[in-house]
């Protein structure tokens, strides 16, 4: 049985090719509108806010979050997490918002490179849990450039992501080039 993990969501992020550029345009303009809804306080769990609410929220932000990266959009990227972030991977842990800062804009160069496509072929969701692997690929070769495992804890759109933890692996550059960081929009 194929599972098909995209099934219930607003795009299909898990090949190259799917998500037309009027609709990754409505992902960007949902992004930013998603952005303004975090709130100072991490929101407690409960009736005013279930877990199943934020897993629809979760599921709703998904689209919105690859589309940011397959248009190096540091800026929404950026504003997804929580001041308080917790980013435990290969390279930290980071704490906050500017320990890792510099390590992943390159990061976020690198798999948003001109002639590279980030696609996710499995994503899954509990309550505030997004689980989801992903890959670039050259598209031309079809070579992998790089691939990682990821575990966000984000409280839907009023929490943003707080706790992050990533396996990265990258195949032919660790650090971006000059002319590769100038393409990131950043804050």
């Amino acid at each position: 049985m194929t599972r098909k993990y995209y099934a219930d969501l607003s795009a299909d992020f898990s090949r190259p090719g799917l998500v037309s550029k009027e609709l990754g345009d409505k992902l960007i303009a949902q992004a930013e509108e998603f952005i303004t809804k975090k709130e100072a306080e991490l929101p407690s769990i409960g009736a005013d806010y279930s877990p199943n609410e934020i897993e629809a929220e979760n599921k709703a932000w998904w689209p919105t979050h690859c589309e940011a990266l397959r248009r190096a959009r540091g800026d929404l990227l950026r504003g997804e997490y929580r001041n308080d972030l917790v980013y435990f991977c290969q390279d930290g842990p980071f704490y906050g918002l500017t320990e890792q800062t510099e390590r992943e804009k390159h990061w976020w160069a690198l798999i948003a490179q001109p002639n590279v496509t980030m696609c996710w072929p499995i994503v899954m969701f509990w309550g505030e849990f997004v689980h989801f692997e992903w890959h670039c690929l050259d598209d031309e070769s079809g070579e992998t450039i790089a691939k990682g495992t990821v575990c966000w804890v984000r409280r839907g759109h009023r929490g943003a992501c707080y706790f992050k933890s990533e396996q990265l692996t990258f195949y032919r550059d660790v650090f971006a080039s000059q002319n590769l960081l100038s393409l990131l929009k950043t804050v």
